[in-house]
C-alpha cells in the first residue's frame, strides 16, 4: 500500500469528538440514561472518549458498554475457520434506554447491521444512535451516521486507518492506496 494523506491530526480529531459529545447531549436532550457502547476495536477508545467529554459538559458519565460483533458478521466463513471472538461486556440493561453504538470507520455498513444485531439479543434500546469519527461512503446496506467526525470521500481503492493513542501508541487518521 502507498500512503497518500494524513487526513486528521491529533487535534482535529479532539475537535471532532468534541462536536460530537455535544451534538450527543443535544439529541438527547441532556444525559439522562443514555449509554454508549464501543465496537471492537478502535470504538472503544473513542465511546471511553466520548464519555469523558461528555461527563467534562454535563456532570454525568454516561456508562460505556464493550461490544463483540465477530459472529454477527455476515462474512464469517470469509474470515477464518477460527475467528477471534473478543469480550462482549454491557453490564447494564440495554432495554428502554437510548444507546450511542460508536466505531472508528463506517463503511459499507456491515458493521454497524452487525451491531445492532449483537445490541438487540442484549435488550431492546430505546432509540440507538450511531457515532463514527470518519464516515468514507460507499455503503452496501441502508445504515448511516447519526454522528460524524468527518466526511471523507474516498475511492475503493482506498483504505482508511484511524490511529488512536490507546490502541496504536499513535494519533491520526491517514488516507493510503492499494
Amino acid at each position: 500500500m502507498r500512503f497518500k494523506a494524513r487526513v486528521l491530526e491529533p487535534a482535529e480529531i479532539e475537535r471532532a469528538m468534541r462536536r460530537i459529545a455535544h451534538e450527543i447531549i443535544e439529541k438527547n436532550k441532556g444525559v439522562g440514561d443514555l449509554a454508549l457502547v464501543g465496537i471492537h476495536t478502535r470504538g472503544i477508545p473513542l465511546a471511553e472518549r466520548l464519555a469523558d467529554l461528555i461527563e467534562r459538559f454535563e456532570g454525568v458519565r454516561p456508562p460505556v458498554g464493550v461490544l463483540d460483533i465477530t459472529l454477527y458478521r455476515d462474512d464469517l466463513s470469509e474470515i477464518g475457520v477460527q475467528p477471534r471472538v473478543r469480550e462482549t461486556r454491557i453490564p447494564w440493561d440495554v432495554t428502554g434506554r437510548p444507546v450511542v453504538l460508536v466505531d472508528d470507520v463506517l463503511f459499507t455498513g456491515r458493521t454497524a447491521r452487525a451491531a445492532l444485531d449483537a445490541l438487540v439479543d442484549l435488550g431492546r434500546p430505546k432509540r440507538v444512535y450511531f457515532a463514527v469519527l470518519v464516515d468514507r461512503g460507499h455503503r452496501e446496506l441502508p445504515i448511516r451516521a447519526d454522528f460524524v467526525g468527518k466526511n471523507l470521500p474516498t475511492s475503493m481503492q482506498e483504505v482508511v486507518k484511524v490511529k488512536l493513542r490507546e490502541t496504536d501508541g499513535e494519533e491520526g487518521v491517514e488516507l493510503w492506496e492499494r
